[in-house]
């Protein structure tokens, strides 16, 4: 399984789906998914992407 790691750069805390249930990724905050982006639904909002990170922005 391929691990996926999800940076916030916001100011303001982010809310996406997992395995069906919310999720809040705190303002400034990290999160590690052990099994990629398999199960994660992201709303639509800036973002970059290098290699397995994800950069949420404002």
């Amino acid at each position: 399984m391929d691990q996926i790691t999800i940076r916030s750069d916001r100011q303001t805390d982010y809310v996406f789906t997992y395995k069906g249930e919310e999720v809040t990724l705190e303002a400034g905050s990290v999160i590690s998914i052990a099994n990629g982006l398999k199960d994660v639904v992201l709303p639509t909002c800036k973002m970059k992407i290098a290699n397995n990170l994800i950069i949420i922005k404002e």
